[in-house]
């Protein structure tokens, strides 16, 4: 299919008319409307008049802009993130908060395991507390090596941080 120049004038009025690309593609037939979108960027055919069916009606401005610019004065200030007061989300923050403070004891790097007990790859066992201590790449890297449960990796204390009952689990999940 060529541009003839009729096919072209026939084009340039439909698009003053208002036509969308789709609907001039369908009447001249034979092209697509990118094809029609090409020729029209070629062309440089501009200033479209209102198609019928549309009309310019003002927009409502979005509801979630002003929280949007809330929270990010709220991001950029240097006050501390507060929480939610109001609404359903309130109450699950302090759940989760809670829920949180009810959990087994969390590990504390400054752990002291005697040096006596303090295992090393070479010398843990199935009996010893394989819980790593430090970082790996240190020269004070060590394993806890206290004694562990049976049938467990790690000693009582450790396996209360490692392992967290099912119902604790599906509770802070929902």
């Amino acid at each position: 299919m060529s541009w003839t120049d009729e096919r072209v004038a026939l084009l340039s009025k439909l698009w003053a008319d208002g036509l969308s690309a789709s609907q001039i593609a369908t009447q001249l037939g034979g092209v697509t409307r990118n094809a029609v979108i090409g020729k029209v960027h070629r062309l440089g055919l501009s200033g479209r008049a209102k198609s019928p069916g549309t009309s310019a009606r003002p927009r409502k401005p979005r509801a979630n802009a002003a929280a949007k610019s809330a929270s990010h004065a709220d991001a950029t200030s240097s006050a501390p993130r507060r929480p939610q007061t109001m609404g359903a989300t309130a109450l699950k923050f302090e759940a989760e908060i809670e829920a949180q403070a009810a959990i087994a004891p969390q590990p504390k790097d400054d752990v002291v395991v005697p040096i006596s007990k303090r295992a090393s790859i070479l010398t843990i066992n199935e009996q010893t507390c394989k819980w790593p201590i430090g970082d790996p790449g240190g020269n004070d890297f060590h394993f806890c090596g206290h004694d562990s449960k049976e049938g467990a990796p790690y000693c009582t204390y450790h396996c209360k941080v490692a392992y967290q009952p099912a119902s604790d689990r599906r509770r802070r999940a929902s």
